[in-house]
């Protein structure tokens, strides 16, 4: 028994430094996949880093909270047809989605889990700002944000329960609800605080929001980069995985807003509800991930919630360009025709209307961020 033992080692060290696919200091590699182990550099990187990037969102969403009316928000709560829409698309549309996709391409049992797991988490946050960027609707984003983080207490484990009995004992996934809690949270407290501040100093909350939007952007693409260098020693996984990282994102974004339209919505929260639904917290995943399950595991799929958040930060800047040259192409053209219409007609308007009213594409249903006004069932 001592012998294989020492064979096994041997085997082992034999692999990690021989295998081409993984570093020397895997402590765990089969040639397909490879889990470093943690040194102190990034121990230290990952406490400061978690500790400046969690002031960082709290400061975004605070500064998201102040383009948030009190008006339409509670509107928003007392008919929540866009809430609804949205949670379908997210306990709904997401969790058959990860589970198709884990059919299509025959992942091993574990693999499916974790794909299944991304699928149940609720929106994150990085959706409010992307959503602000396009001229979403912020008071339907951060309702939907607060109201799937608040029900994802209820829904994950039995979306779980549901989907992943055929591939593992649903117990056996570790829900940490310390951490949903946190989330919520982190998300209530500071927006809160915008939504005040943009009651009582409407003119101070365009100043915050525009540098928070600012500040917001660079912070999504700064947490991409750190999940990068944490987790460099476990990008060698299987192809099917990289695969269904691209595609799932990608789904979830054009399903989310193919559903909102099918439910009568306007374009501004089409574009949001796409974003809530693709948009996944891929934090709370990977905490999930790693309480779940054994080193031994995690070779297998350990950075697939890192892989996701890297394309669904992709398609949701190729969405966000998209929006931009087509509004700016909109826009031109309405100024154009705006400049060749008789000014009789600027007088005779209301003056009440050209300062109470929206700016609004009345094509795309598009609501110039600064005034977001609920218009659906009025």
């Amino acid at each position: 028994m001592q012998r294989n033992f020492l064979s096994q080692q041997f085997n082992a060290v034999f692999l990690a430094e021989n295998s081409t696919a993984c570093p020397a200091n895997a402590t765990i590699c089969d040639g397909t996949s490879c889990v470093l182990s943690e040194d102190n550099f990034n121990q230290t990187l990952s406490v400061v880093l978690s500790t400046v990037l969690t002031i960082l969102l709290a400061l975004v969403m605070f500064s998201m909270g102040c383009n948030v009316e009190i008006k339409n928000f509670l509107s928003h709560i007392k008919r929540p047809w866009g809430i609804f829409v949205g949670f379908l698309c997210q306990f709904g549309i997401m969790p058959l989605t990860a589970f198709l996709l884990s059919l299509a391409f025959n992942i091993l049992p574990i693999q499916a889990v974790v794909v299944m797991i991304m699928g149940c988490c609720p929106g994150g946050t990085a959706s409010n700002v992307i959503a602000y960027w396009v001229d979403g609707d912020m008071d339907l984003s951060i309702s939907m944000t607060t109201c799937s983080t608040l029900l994802a207490m209820g829904m994950m484990p039995l979306c779980l329960f549901i989907y992943t009995k055929m591939w593992t004992d649903a117990d056996a996934i570790v829900l940490p609800y310390d951490s949903i809690g946190l989330s919520l949270v982190a998300l209530v407290i500071p927006v809160s605080f915008g939504i005040f501040v943009n009651h009582k100093w409407p003119s101070k909350a365009k100043i915050i929001l525009k540098v928070g939007s600012i500040v917001g952007a660079v912070l999504i693409v700064l947490i991409a980069v750190v999940g990068g260098i944490l987790y460099k020693g476990s990008w060698i996984i299987t192809p099917k995985l990289w695969i269904i990282g691209t595609i799932f994102p990608a789904a979830g974004y054009s399903l989310g807003f193919l559903l909102a339209r099918l439910a009568g919505l306007s374009w501004n929260r089409c574009r949001t509800v796409s974003l809530e639904t693709g948009m996944q917290n891929t934090q709370l995943c990977s905490t999930i991930v790693q309480l779940s399950f054994s080193p031994e595991q995690l070779e297998l799929m350990f950075t697939f919630p890192l892989i996701y958040s890297i394309f669904q930060l992709l398609f949701a800047l190729l969405i966000l360009g998209g929006y931009r040259l087509y509004r700016r192409r909109h826009v031109k053209t309405t100024t154009d025709v705006e400049k060749s219409a008789p000014k009789e007609d600027s007088k005779s308007a209301p003056k009440e209307d050209s300062k109470s009213a929206p700016k609004e594409d009345s094509k795309s249903g598009a609501k110039i961020n600064g005034g977001l006004v609920s218009d659906e069932m009025k």
